[in-house]
């Protein structure tokens, strides 16, 4: 019945997040591949006069988070210096200051930046066991016999390691890595998890992300290396999707959804078939679309409405990952149907999948949500994310201003910068310094950055109606940052503080759906040593049935 237990390591089914009574039925109804509860219970902090409000998240019970530095993300709302969140159930009820909540339970926040959670659009949970094994690498040899070169991302990941999965494999890395991000205050994941070599597979990655208790996206994409290698005889993809969403996904009240994956470079026929299936059964579609593998022409034909068997178009319903090296007529139809964009920035930059296309986004007058992508190579912490998308961006529209016209114009010979004070004619101004040009878009702020970290991979998901903001009516997926820490305070400007000084640490509490789920810096109810065993257990497993040897020096 469940086998992690079956493999030698019992679980406790008690505390799962569907219940034993619900993992029995879709285990006879679809044979779940994968052990609940991995789970046990933990205080909330070193001192029992400190604990989480009881029972959050469950209907009728209220509490009030005070005095924090709220950030709504939601105009209608603002943000304030001082302010309280009121929490009944799921749902935030009211936002403002001195709020009457009657006898609610009370987070202290003060000194603390109260916000909504982080949103990542594009994140393969699966990779977990395998981080860090690629932190040199590209996405495809170039024969350069460089440390970038071998090994790299498709020859290794996908068709070494992601053959020799196991479903019990699968649910661990989802598992892990989706508790590591929720500590990190990621609230919200789409979980490109590509790796349904079979139906227990797929079940295996679902009650992951179930068992993790945060809100996600599950992607169905492709069986990963196994399908062009041949050692997938089990594969359902995508033939599985009505069995998936009519047995995990039948109600829109809960915190995981279905999202079909539409990959285009798997050809004409499998375009065909994920795309129609996915529309038959109202899912958003999404596929990664970049420079190499011959995706630009393929993407081409997409945007005529001519793809797949001749009749497949880009709609409002897809989400398009990376979108780097694409057309202008194709960019101009994504902009006009309404589809949306993920950029995983630094992976981008660090794999070699071309420019991410933030300033051709900004030219369009549309913007990203952001996302994560593969920890094989690099974090999936959103700080990160952040930052390097607000340093990309910053440093290519700022050597397009040095390069303009008034630059090249204004800049004088370095050696001889000193200016004589009758040549300021405006205090402050300087005459040497570029004014920038009409047409390139401003510098990203940090204000802007934390939108594309919230609503709008809210607004990508299809999740802004519940999430993405502090608003009332929303579900309540809150973090609480501590501006008074270290390498935060003094706090001078609240979005600059947490785009720019923060990091995890920062990260003191998070609820998901009224629920805390992470409480003075601990997650709760969670046994992260014996998780963490049993996720080097299946990294041991995957590597030696890949052949490689592990090698922590390579």
């Amino acid at each position: 019945m469940c086998i992690l237990c079956d493999k030698g390591f019992p679980q406790n089914h008690a505390r799962s997040q569907l219940g034993r009574r619900d993992f029995l039925k879709t285990t006879a109804a679809g044979g779940a591949a994968a052990g609940l509860g991995l789970f046990a219970a933990r205080p909330a902090a070193a001192h029992d006069d400190d604990d989480a409000p009881e029972d959050s998240g469950r209907r009728g019970r209220r509490y009030i988070i005070r005095g924090g530095h709220v950030t709504s993300i939601d105009p209608a709302v603002g943000d304030f210096v001082k302010a309280d969140v009121l929490v009944e159930g799921k749902k935030i009820v009211a936002v403002g200051p001195n709020l009457h909540a009657g006898g609610a339970a009370e987070i202290d926040a003060r000194g603390k930046i109260v916000m909504p959670g982080f949103i990542d659009t594009h994140h393969h949970q699966f990779e977990t066991a395998l981080r860090s094994f690629l932190a040199n690498g590209v996405l495809i040899n170039d024969q350069s016999g460089s440390a970038s070169a071998n090994p790299s991302y498709f020859e290794y990941i996908l068709l070494t390691f992601a053959p020799v999965y196991r479903p019990e494999d699968v649910y661990i890395s989802e598992l892990f890595g989706g508790l590591s991000q929720l500590d990190d205050g990621v609230t919200t994941v789409h979980d490109v998890s590509q790796i349904h070599h079979s139906p227990a597979h797929s079940d295996a990655a679902i009650q992951a992300l179930f068992d993790t208790g945060r809100r996600a996206a599950f992607g169905f994409f492709e069986s990963a290396g196994a399908n062009i290698l041949g050692t997938n005889p089990g594969n359902k993809y995508p033939s599985d999707a009505p069995r998936i969403k009519q047995q995990w996904f039948s109600s829109s009240d809960q915190l995981v959804h279905m999202i079909m994956g539409g990959e285009v470079y798997l050809g004409d026929l499998s375009t065909d078939q994920s795309w129609t299936i996915g529309r038959q059964l109202d899912l958003q579609i999404a596929a990664h679309v970049l420079s190499p593998f011959g995706i630009r022409p393929i993407f081409d034909k997409l945007a005529a409405g001519t793809g797949g068997n001749g009749h497949i178009g880009i709609g409002a319903d897809n989400l398009f990952i990376h979108m780097t090296g694409m057309s202008d007529a194709a960019w101009q139809k994504v902009k006009d149907v309404g589809a949306q964009v993920s950029i995983a920035f630094p992976i981008e930059m660090n794999m070699r999948h071309g420019m991410p296309p933030i300033v051709r986004m900004q030219s369009l007058g549309l913007e990203p949500s952001l996302s994560t992508d593969v920890e094989v190579t690099m974090t999936a912490d959103f700080f990160t994310q952040m930052r390097v998308c607000m340093n990309m961006q910053r440093m290519v529209v700022n050597q397009m201003i040095l390069d303009s016209p008034n630059g090249n114009q204004n800049l004088p010979d370095p050696r001889n910068w000193e200016l004589p004070q009758s040549a300021v004619t405006v205090p402050g101004f300087f005459p040497y310094w570029p004014t920038p040009p009409a047409g390139i878009p401003a510098p990203l702020t940090a204000r802007d950055v934390l939108r594309f970290a919230t609503i709008n991979g809210a607004k990508h998901l299809r999740l802004d109606k519940k999430t993405g903001s502090l608003s009332p009516g929303k579900e309540a997926d809150i973090i609480i940052l501590d501006a008074t820490a270290l390498n935060v305070a003094p706090l001078n400007n609240v979005p600059g503080a947490v785009v720019s000084l923060m990091d995890r640490t920062n990260v003191e509490t998070v609820i998901v759906a009224g629920k805390v789920r992470k409480w003075k810096g601990k997650l709760l109810d969670v046994d992260l040593n014996h998780l963490r065993r049993q996720l080097e257990s299946s990294r041991d497993h995957i590597f030696a049935a890949a052949g490689v040897p592990q090698n922590l020096y390579r």
